[in-house]
């Protein structure tokens, strides 16, 4: 079987098995203007055939304004038979511009560049914003002043494999949920839809989804959930945690699945997230909490929650998400920490509500991976609750 393999850096060069005794070099262009972002020579103008689009649940990146493109083949579908994991067709190539301060500081591509391998690179913009570089293979740490004390990280290798192949598809943020017109107004740093970006209408209307789906348009994929503070928060997970917490990737031992089915809106039963992971225990316990006291996410009593304490971690032992962030996401905890107190208050957990916790303390053991970042292995593991 053919080895597939995600890529990204200075040496882009990947070995294929194509066949038995067959293999192929693949390379990524050295500049951005080469990748077929633009549609002449240089980075002016985007090519027509580059068509934005923006999830409606971002990834937090540090305030980080992103624009991003899709291109798809001249005539070729997204196979969407498992609405869970797309499969893009070969040649299918997505970017995102991060910006910080009006400046754009790295734009990243993934490119399907044949039926075994995915490419993954990272450019770095030059000082006159004329042009950006291929990155090296282990990234660029702290190459940018972001906030006081706070640099952001170009990625390197490793931190491009421990997201993008922990997920069903290698692509993130553009799927059901993410393109679906149905539109979360509570989304937390919801991007608006300008025109010309694509939802699943569009795809829809140009025959872009195989097998067609004409329930992705009758019935958008949309968060179920109780309240639509709940569906804010759980969008949230899906969009910030759902790639690495699921039923399919390295982490599924835990239990923890923030990544929402794709069962239709009026599908009965809650999102997998409520069950596995409200009042439901785990390995980390919250620093200044009474010895078993601590929830993934504890009913009524944020102060005991795992997840708002390593959402609000900014350690490296500590934080979720390990990688990708410097800077807490401020407006992500408060919507979180309401919906524990208020939307889940009734449903009380066990035990007693002890002091709330120190801003930092020492963390439980974590791994590292190679690029000094913690790994999401140990994360949020998860015990059935007392």
């Amino acid at each position: 079987m053919s080895t597939r393999r995600a890529v990204c850096g200075a040496a882009m060069f990947v070995a294929v098995a194509a066949s038995a005794g067959d293999v192929g070099t693949i390379r990524a262009p050295g500049r951005l203007s080469e990748t077929g972002l633009y549609a002449t020579t240089g980075t002016g103008s985007i090519d027509p055939r580059n068509l934005p689009y923006a999830p409606q649940y971002p990834l937090w990146s540090d305030g980080a304004v992103k624009t991003r493109w899709i291109r798809l083949p001249e005539g070729a579908a997204i196979d969407v038979s498992n609405p869970d994991a797309w499969v893009f067709p070969v040649g299918t190539k997505l970017w995102k511009e991060f910006a910080f301060s009006g400046r754009k500081i790295e734009t990243r591509m993934l490119w399907r560049a044949s039926a075994d391998a995915w490419v993954y690179a990272t450019y770095a913009w030059n000082v006159e914003q004329t042009e950006a570089v291929l990155a090296p293979e282990e990234g660029m740490r702290n190459h940018v002043e972001i906030a006081s004390a706070k640099r952001h990280s170009i990625p390197g290798v490793s931190d491009c494999k421990s997201c993008h192949e922990s997920a069903p598809s290698q692509v993130l943020g553009f799927n059901a949920l993410q393109l679906s017109d149905d539109r979360d107004p509570m989304a937390v740093h919801a991007e608006p839809l300008r025109p010309g970006m694509v939802t699943l209408r569009l795809l829809a209307e140009n025959h872009r989804l195989d097998p067609p789906r004409p329930e992705f348009v009758t019935s958008p994929p949309r968060i179920r959930a109780a309240s639509p503070r709940e569906r804010a928060v759980l969008g949230y997970f899906a969009g910030n945690c759902g790639h690495c917490h699921n039923t399919s990737g390295p982490l599924a031992r835990i239990g923890l699945v923030l990544a929402p089915d794709a069962s239709p809106p009026a599908a009965q039963g809650p999102e997998p997230a409520i069950p596995t992971a409200v009042n439901a225990k785990g390995r980390f316990q919250v620093p200044g909490v009474q010895d078993g006291a601590t929830r993934l996410v504890a009913p009524g009593a944020p102060e005991r929650s795992a997840i708002v304490y390593r959402m609000r971690s900014r350690r490296p032992t500590s934080q979720m998400p390990p990688l990708g962030t410097e800077l807490a996401d401020a407006d992500a905890i408060r919507l979180v920490e309401s919906w524990i107190a208020d939307d889940l208050a009734p449903a009380s957990a066990s035990g007693p509500v002890p002091a709330s916790p120190p801003a930092e303390a020492a963390p439980a053991p974590c791994t590292t991976g190679p690029s000094g970042r913690a790994s999401p292995a140990p994360g949020l593991l998860r015990t059935p609750a007392s």
